[in-house]
């Protein structure tokens, strides 16, 4: 008889496989390959357990709100994996942040930005990070507001051991995935216009963007990263 924890394991890696199909379909749709598109298994509150699962079904990257709670999950997993810091970052968890996370994709504040170039500087390694774009001006969320981007790009192109990988988003809550679009294309240009102006530290090549709700949508729009978490886990 397949245990609990068997079983949940197995859903784990139908999930994944699930997730990836849709987005290599999404992918054909919009003239891209699949490969274009970095599949993050958003694994805010699952123990190691299920990470393992989801490492063994083919994932390679990692996503996880906070580093408190990533930390001692990384220690209890032996199998390589790339890990994305997709939560907000409070300065003082910097220095953490750092050594830990492949990629941040939280930048929010030019003091943010200051801070991890410092704690690469003194870790001895550039610090790759996206910069979170609050494309609807919410209040409830963090992020930079569009008309704000220019500067804190100018701001971050003085620093020496940040190097900007690209945007990332989360657009307002919808009913049907397709009203995300608008979002997922702003973003896009947004992306495409300051990518034109970058210098060689900071290429703008990556879009951060989809979730669980609309992650084709967001790859039909261009999005090279999408963060999934509940259509792999399951509810948290």
């Amino acid at each position: 008889m397949t245990s609990t924890a068997e079983k949940t394991m197995n859903d784990i890696a139908s999930n994944y496989a699930r997730v990836s199909e849709q987005i290599a379909r999404a992918a054909e749709r919009a003239g891209r390959r699949a490969a274009e598109v970095t599949l993050v298994c958003a694994a805010k509150t699952k123990g190691p357990a299920a990470v393992r699962a989801a490492l063994r079904a083919g994932a390679t990257d990692i996503g996880e709100n906070y580093v408190q709670e990533a930390q001692p999950k990384m220690h209890a997993i032996p199998e390589p994996a790339s890990w994305h810091l997709i939560g907000h970052l409070q300065r003082n968890k910097a220095k953490v942040a750092v050594s830990l996370f492949r990629l941040i994709h939280s930048l929010d504040s030019l003091s943010l930005a200051k801070e991890l170039d410092r704690q690469g500087a003194k870790q001895g390694m550039t610090v790759h990070a996206l910069i979170e774009v609050n494309l609807a001006a919410e209040e409830t969320k963090s992020g930079v507001r569009p008309d704000a981007l220019n500067a804190l790009l100018e701001g971050a192109s003085a620093l020496s051991y940040l190097q900007l990988d690209g945007l990332m988003a989360i657009p307002p809550a919808v009913s049907d995935p397709n009203q995300a679009r608008p979002y997922f294309r702003t973003l896009a240009r947004l992306r495409e216009r300051y990518a034109r102006l970058g210098a060689a530290r900071m290429p703008l090549r990556e879009l951060s963007m989809g979730m669980t709700q609309d992650f084709s949508v967001a790859v039909e729009e261009g999005a090279t990263i999408v963060r999934v978490g509940r259509a792999i886990f399951g509810e948290r």
